[in-house]
């Protein structure tokens, strides 16, 4: 098996002391063990204020991290007009990014806002009209457009390697356990939104094309825990030149995290392929010949800090906007309408954003370590 592959490099940002002053709001398992401790690897970031509910969570990580400011939710307005941040990083529940996105919009203050970026097609065209009214950045967190391995992937599927691709099939599932807002519908909880949204960004960046029809069944074992969100969706989308996607995710099976991509003459898989943190692998076969490459781990949230910072900083436009994220909403949209229906539901045109490509790689280092988590539970036991 060849050694693993050296991440792309990449020089560091030529921007001299200046920062982006950001506010984490919303302080949940994520955002301490992933976001927070990944500040340091951003030399174009800091983190100078938190927002949070929890006065356990403020103090303790305010201490941790040795961060000044700190505020409640009835508090977010003066934090927005503190003059103390230029950004905000919403890592909230799904169902407030909408109100959270508009208020910082309406204060002048750019927005880093977590997937899915809102629970209704509505509430994403809201948020990218407050920020366009206001002149500020709207950024959605898709840190995979960001990563040499899933970067790779489009590179090859796009080149030629594996002739046209023709299918693209990936399975995502892990067990989510107790009362975790994942499980919860009022706060914009289930299997699309939190995992599925990973497949069909997948499927979209590496046809670069958007669906042009949805079909959807789900599953639910009848435990207590899928009250409200089914346990299981699978899911085609249909892509121009007749090609087809297909995935499963599930919140109540074994932990797996790959897809792959099939052409006319060779297919890649990558697995994993989803994670945060970690080695990615791809496996590519053309002419039957398996040829393996492994991705060091990298700061994965330090490289999208930092991407969004320097598209503030030199006023550039930035992948993943809005746009982005409202088509993944349209299409979730559509697979519960298809869910509800039993049969499959056409999409209306959607706008064509640029779609991510290599160009977008960003490499910062791997956090230092992973902090245990404050009053805060990971999402299961896998």
């Amino acid at each position: 098996m060849p050694s693993p592959q050296p991440a792309v490099t990449q020089q560091p940002l030529n921007q001299g002391e200046q920062k982006i002053r950001y506010a984490i709001v919303g302080l949940g398992w994520f955002a301490q063990v992933a976001a927070m401790p990944s500040f340091p690897n951003a030399e174009n970031s800091e983190v100078v204020a938190l927002v949070s509910d929890d006065p356990t969570k403020q103090k303790e990580l305010s201490q941790k991290y040795g961060i000044r400011h700190t505020y409640s939710y009835d508090q977010y307005e003066d934090c927005l007009t503190s003059g103390e941040i230029d950004a905000v990083y919403i890592a909230l529940p799904n169902h407030l990014h909408c109100e959270y996105t508009v208020r910082a919009a309406n204060q002048g203050i750019h927005v880093l806002c977590e997937k899915p970026m809102a629970t209704t097609v509505a509430e994403g065209e809201q948020m990218i009209e407050a920020c366009r009214r206001n002149g500020v950045k709207l950024m959605i967190a898709y840190r995979l457009h960001l990563d040499p391995a899933n970067m790779r992937a489009v590179e090859i599927a796009q080149s030629g390697q594996i002739g046209e691709p023709r299918f693209f099939n990936s399975v995502f599932s892990q067990q989510v356990t107790g009362d975790n807002t994942r499980l919860q519908r009022a706060t914009g909880g289930g299997t699309l939104e939190d995992i599925g949204i990973y497949c069909i960004n997948a499927a979209r960046y590496l046809f670069q094309d958007e669906p042009t029809e949805v079909f959807a069944v789900a599953a639910n074992n009848g435990e207590e825990r899928f009250r409200e969100v089914d346990e299981m969706t699978s899911v085609i989308l249909r892509f121009p030149r007749q090609r087809l996607a297909n995935f499963t995710v599930s919140f109540g099976a074994s932990k797996v995290s790959t897809y792959q991509v099939v052409g006319t003459q060779g297919d890649l898989r990558l697995d994993p392929a989803y994670a945060w943190q970690g080695e990615l692998t791809h496996y590519l076969t053309i002419d039957g010949e398996t040829r393996e490459q492994s991705f060091e781990p990298h700061g994965q949230l330090a490289a999208e800090f930092a991407y969004f910072s320097n598209c503030i900083l030199q006023n550039e436009d930035l992948e993943p906007s809005g746009v982005e994220g409202l088509n993944d909403i349209r299409i979730i949209q559509a697979l519960h309408q298809s869910i509800e229906a039993r049969q499959p539901v056409p999409l209306e045109t959607m706008d064509h954003p640029p779609h991510p490509n290599p160009d977008l790689i960003t490499v910062r280092s791997p956090n230092a370590d992973q902090p245990k988590p404050v009053h805060a539970a990971s999402p299961g036991n896998s």
